[in-house]
């Protein structure tokens, strides 16, 4: 597996993991506008020709945003979200940035065990964040030096 920066040719396969994965889906044209954003920061794992998951980010004054991440359901348990959110830590941090925040839901067990293992900490809640079914979010937070 390798991870690179997003480009043009990732967008159709990113949305359609997206139709996998969530609920209420980014569509193809929202992601491929993150490609002209200065703010954005989107990594792609690829095994051979084929994209299995997916991690993007928006920054401003050296803060992140972890804006979604996905796996292809077939590509799970592989390693690949622990490879590309370290992956987006480590571009994050050449760029400048010093903290990465994320919001994930409280029933995503899997997830907020992930992000526990790579020095996130809870620092807060939105209520009512979630829709389809509707959920409340836990903002986690990371920080490193630069």
């Amino acid at each position: 597996m390798r991870i690179k920066l997003m480009d043009e040719s990732h967008v159709a396969a990113i949305a359609e993991i997206e139709k996998l994965c969530f609920s209420d889906p980014w569509s193809e044209k929202s992601i491929a506008t993150e490609l002209g954003s200065k703010l954005s920061c989107w990594l792609v794992a690829m095994e051979d020709e084929t994209l299995v998951g997916y991690v993007g980010s928006q920054s401003v004054l050296g803060e992140s945003d972890m804006m979604n991440i996905a796996v292809h359901p077939e590509h799970r348990r592989k390693g690949i979200a622990e490879a590309l959110v370290t992956a987006l830590v480590t571009e994050l941090s050449a760029r400048g940035n010093h903290g990465l925040m994320l919001e994930v839901r409280p029933s995503n067990a899997p997830a907020i065990a992930l992000y526990d293992k790579l020095g996130f900490v809870q620092v807060g809640r939105r209520p009512n964040y979630y829709r389809n079914p509707k959920e409340d979010a836990l903002i986690l937070r990371k920080e490193w030096q630069i």
